[in-house]
């Protein structure tokens, strides 16, 4: 079995893409200089004397970039469709772009989906009238696609945690020695130290991030809603309390508070285990006192719909603080918790330590943004008239104030998310909280690093990916930024 190369039989467009990168490059800077030193629009003069607007130079320059980085983008697009047509005879590009196929299909339907029913999706639909927000989301869309996949194992092509002899340290397109029939041929982005795929690694990776970041983001806004809008729209000794709890946190430097909840004996007292106990029933709370203010005035409706969702929420909730039957099981002690046979699932230790470290670090700052927009909202006349018309406290909070701050904090949860990857990166990258084999990123990255000089195919990947995720997030955060102005 021969190595594969970069771009096997599609070597021809090699050629082609760095002309054009060269050009974009050039018209790069020449856009740069056209910007600082000439003016955007220039006066003209027409033949039958009148004036008009030219955009001169700086016009040009701009639609050279355009046009360059239209071309290169279109060529690497090729290098896609003909890789998922062609397979490992397009190289290893082409090879993983036919490994990651059913993440392109899933991505087509989605835009096109979107696009067709845009005018029907609010702030989401009005996101498909911004470029940067589709780029954005389309980066963040690729990633949950390839973990969603990844941990269905429909495109990684080895086990991310086995080890295959002689393949240590193997550059990307290396043929698997011994493989057997039915085994993938190849390592697409070479072996790391311990002789593991890092290409397995990599998708399994993104499943990790997938599954904390956006829910550690969600439970860290359900947190910061439920204290800060009372604490911002009754103020007081209720709000003095609050936001002094909430500054005694932050004010922790945010790597020495991780060091400190996952040092062993913090961990086997049991310290995580409570944590979850209490920032996990917040959620619990939010949802009952959303559907109690809406529905006070239907008992009817609302006891028995109160009884199932919270029921269901219960069962949840007991379920994510248990493990083995247990709420904590430290070593002196026991405090029973959901029978096994009710457990809907365990989350193991790691994961469960990271997460609720990353939601007690983040729900401080949640808190203070609600705090301040209940502080300057209550203030409105919309406010006052269901003050007038006899709305309680809790009704006035969240269905008042809080669909009227919805723009500024679906911007916050996206920038929050990129946030809370960069964390798990840092955390993987320190070895805190997730055992040393998991594939995340961050620990991918610090296992690569360590022979970053001789090998770079180990590091770089998973620190791409990193970057390109938490890029799209931002992207998306501006866009949605963007369309919610405009509201």
């Amino acid at each position: 079995m021969e190595p594969l190369t970069w771009t096997g039989s599609l070597a021809f467009l090699n050629p082609i893409l760095q002309i054009l990168l060269l050009l974009l490059a050039v018209a790069i800077l020449l856009w740069l200089a056209a910007s600082i030193l000439l003016p955007e629009t220039t006066a003209k003069t027409n033949a039958d004397g009148t004036m008009s607007l030219s955009a001169g130079p700086r016009g040009l320059a701009t639609a050279a970039v355009n046009f360059t980085f239209m071309g290169a983008a279109g060529v690497a697009a090729l290098y896609l469709v003909l890789g998922v047509f062609m397979g490992p005879a397009a190289g290893i590009t082409g090879a993983i772009s036919q490994q990651l196929a059913p993440v392109w299909i899933s991505l087509i339907l989605v835009f096109a989906a979107s696009i067709a029913f845009k005018r029907r999706l609010g702030l989401y639909g009005k996101l498909y009238d911004s470029p940067i927000g589709m780029i954005g989301f389309a980066l963040v869309m690729f990633w949950v696609f390839t973990g969603v996949y990844g941990a269905l194992d429909l495109i990684v092509t080895h086990d991310p945690l086995s080890q295959v002899s002689g393949m240590k340290n193997k550059v990307p397109g290396t043929p698997m020695r011994g493989a057997e029939e039915g085994d993938y041929q190849w390592y697409l982005l070479g072996g790391d130290n311990l002789a593991r795929d890092v290409f397995s690694r990599l998708v399994k990776g993104a499943w990790v991030v997938v599954q904390i970041a956006p829910l550690a983001a969600m439970f860290s806004f359900m947190v910061g809603i439920t204290l800060g809008l009372p604490a911002g729209y009754y103020g007081g000794r209720l709000d003095t309390l609050l936001s002094f709890l909430a500054n005694l946190i932050l004010a922790f430097p945010v790597i020495l508070l991780f060091y400190l909840l996952v040092t062993p004996e913090i961990v086997a007292a049991g310290v995580p285990n409570y944590m979850a106990t209490v920032l996990f029933i917040f959620p619990i709370i939010f949802i009952g006192v959303l559907l109690n203010s809406r529905y006070y005035t239907r008992p009817k409706l609302r006891n028995p719909l109160l009884t199932c969702v919270l029921g269901l929420a219960i069962w949840i909730y007991l379920s994510l603080v248990s493990t083995g039957g247990y709420l904590v099981e430290a070593p002196t002690y026991k405090i029973p918790g959901l029978p096994a046979f009710a457990d809907l699932f365990d989350i193991p230790g790691g994961i469960l330590v990271v997460f609720v470290s990353v939601v007690f670090v983040n729900a401080p700052t949640v808190f203070r943004i609600v705090r301040g927009l209940a502080m300057d909202i209550k203030t409105r006349d919309y406010v006052a008239a269901a003050q007038t018309r006899g709305e309680g406290p809790w009704y006035i909070m969240l269905w008042e104030i809080l669909p009227n701050a919805r723009g500024p904090l679906i911007v916050d949860f996206c920038l929050r998310i990129g946030y809370t990857t960069i964390l798990l990166g840092t955390l993987g990258f320190f070895g805190l909280g997730l055992p040393p084999e998991s594939p995340d990123w961050g620990s991918t990255i610090n296992d690569g690093r360590k022979l970053l000089s001789i090998y770079l195919h180990p590091a770089l990947p998973p620190a791409f990916a990193l970057l390109t995720l938490v890029l799209g997030l931002n992207l998306l955060a501006d866009g949605l930024r963007e369309e919610s102005l405009k509201d």
